[in-house]
Formats: C-alpha cells, structure tokens, sequence
C-alpha cells in the first residue's frame, strides 16, 4: 500500500519541443470511491486548495431545495446556468437576461463587477461594436442570479448577499460542509473574484463532495437527494450553459454518467455515477490548459469505457502540438500513474 501523507506535487503533465523537455506541470490528484476511503492519488490527496469555481453547485444547492426553479419559472437552461462559469456566449446573455426579468431585480444589484465576455468572438464583438462591459457578462452572474432569487424568495435582504454573516452565505457555507464531509469550522474562507467567500478544503473532501453530486443516494437526506438529482441533470442536460464552446466542463458533461466542475487556478473536481468514483485535482501553477489531458489520463488508467468522452477532451487539449502554420512543433503529454490504495 502507497503512502498517503506526500506534501510534494508531483509531475503531471510535459511539454516537449524537438525532443527537450520546455514545461512542466505539477500538482495532486485525489479519487474516492463509494466508501468514502482514498482510492487513488498522486502527490498529496488531503492537499488543501480553494475550490473556487469549482463550489458553485454547491452554492446553487440551497435554492434548488428550496425550489425556486418552480417558483420563479425557470427554464433548464435558467436553472444550469446557476451552477456555471459562463463564457458571455450570445445564447448565455439571453438566458440571464431572461432570469434577471423573472427575478425582478436591477443588474445593479449583482455585486460581481462589470467585465466583458471570456469568450473570444462575444467579446471582440462588442468592443467592435462600442459596447460597454455589464455585470451580466461576468462569468459568475449565473451563480449570482440564482442566489438573488433564493435570497428573495426567502426575505433574505439582498444587500450585503455576498458577505459571509449573510444567512444565504451561511446556508451556502453548511451545505458545503455537509456534502465534502469536513468540518464547518475547519474550512479555510477567503474572498473569490466575484466578491462571494470562497472555500479551502483538503482535495479528499473535494472529492467526496463530488462523490455525493454524482450518487446523491450517498447524501442520506430525501430532500437533499431529490435536489442534487435534478440539479445534475439540468447541468447535463444543458451542459452548454455551464460553460461554453469547447470548454471541458461542457464536453464532460457531454456524458451523462459525468458530473464535473472547474475552478480558477487549476482546481478540477468530477463525479462518475457508474462508477461510484470521483476525483479532484489541483495544478499547482494555477493552470488551466492541461485539465483536459490530466481528466482523460485519469479516466484512461482507471479503464473508463466512453471512449467517446476521452476522445472530445484529447481534441480539447491534443498531444500533439502545432503553430499557427499547422506545423507539428512538439508534444504534450500526461506523465503521472495514479497510485492505488
């Protein structure tokens, strides 16, 4: 049996140029299996990270049980987007446009500061076209929104929403600490980009949070269950809406045996319901761009059988890299062996 208290990050992935080694990323992967026990790992499992982004099901969970789809009127799509990291896409910017009418509430009382669109081509469209940043465009907004509206049905005051003595951040703050199994006074908070308190816990219990979003049975709450269950399959079945275009969270959820969300600086967290498994993962330089091969190595080493899954994440993020003539200047490959406990 591999040892499980590592505190050094370990060599994910290599970027080579002519044969020499030109990049190096490092980081620790954890998987838990149904037992809730560390199944495999590489580097430290317990790392403790901030979940960022990669919390935003969690936050959304609260108004889910609450239901606030029904009592507002919200779409798939309005309800997925809840638990998102939106690119601005045209067809996100309707769907928020259309919850801020159903909520009933100003843009202006979103605290995210205003931003143009992450996506490329919406972005470079309306700075060609002389069009300011919004509130909306902020790739949280969703998250925001659905919170609002919970906050609203509820007779929560909507000022002050974002802070942490807020009741809904509290709720949000209980929630988490129910699903990853940690204790609420150990989470370590701080302040996320888009004003909201963000959440450090050890990967493990990253992890098991995800474990409980793709088997909710292992919740051991009928109302909390209930709503994982539908909540997950909104982002599945709308799994444009939890990102965008050619983004990993999208191409996963693709697979609707896969729940999975990212986080800014390299948190990775996803659920597999066949399985009984799931997986977080931190690159430790903070990068993004190498999620994709790290989840299809995982899902490779542990004999995952949707080829077609491993297939949209390998053209997400391909082993063989190119320059802007199509010329093939190197490579890039995942280097790590999951050690099984």
């Amino acid at each position: 049996m591999s040892e499980l208290h590592k505190s050094i990050s370990e060599l994910l992935v290599e970027e080579r140029r002519a044969g020499l080694v030109e990049c190096e990323y490092a980081g620790h992967v954890c998987g838990i299996s149904d037992t809730g026990e560390i199944r495999y790992f590489v580097g430290n499992p317990r790392h403790m990270t901030f979940m960022r982004s990669a919390a935003k099901p969690f936050q959304a969970l609260p108004a889910f049980k609450h239901g606030i789809a029904d009592q507002y009127g919200f779409t798939g799509k309005e309800q997925a987007i809840t638990t998102a990291s939106h690119r601005s896409e045209p067809f996100h910017v309707d769907v928020l446009e259309s919850m801020l009418g159903k909520i009933g509430i100003d843009e202006q009382e979103l605290v995210c500061h205003s931003s143009y669109p992450l996506n490329e081509r919406a972005r470079d469209t309306l700075v060609a076209e002389g069009k300011p940043p919004r509130r909306l465009y902020h790739n949280c907004s969703g998250k925001h929104l659905g919170v609002l509206a919970y906050c609203k049905s509820k007779g929560y005051p909507l000022e002050g929403y974002e802070q942490l003595d807020h009741p809904v951040q509290q709720e949000i703050l209980e929630t988490l600490a129910e699903m990853a199994d940690y204790p609420q006074e150990q989470i370590h908070i701080g302040i996320d980009g888009c004003g909201f308190p963000v959440f450090a816990i050890p990967l493990a219990n990253a992890a098991k949070a995800y474990l409980k979003l793709a088997c909710p049975d292992l919740i051991g709450n009928a109302d909390s269950e209930a709503a994982v269950s539908h909540m997950t399959g909104m982002m599945n079945k709308h799994y444009e809406m939890v990102s965008g275009s050619d983004m990993i969270c999208s191409s996963l959820l693709m697979d609707d045996n896969i729940v999975a969300k990212g986080g800014a600086q390299g948190v990775y967290c996803f659920g597999l319901r066949k399985e009984r498994m799931a997986f977080a993962l931190k690159v430790m330089d903070g990068s993004e761009s190498k999620w994709a091969l790290i989840v299809a190595s995982i899902l490779e080493q542990i004999g995952y059988t949707n080829a077609d899954t491993i297939a949209r994440l390998y053209r997400l993020c391909p082993e063989q890299t190119v320059n802007g003539s199509g010329t093939a200047v190197g490579e890039q490959q995942a280097v790590f062996r999951l050690e099984k406990v």
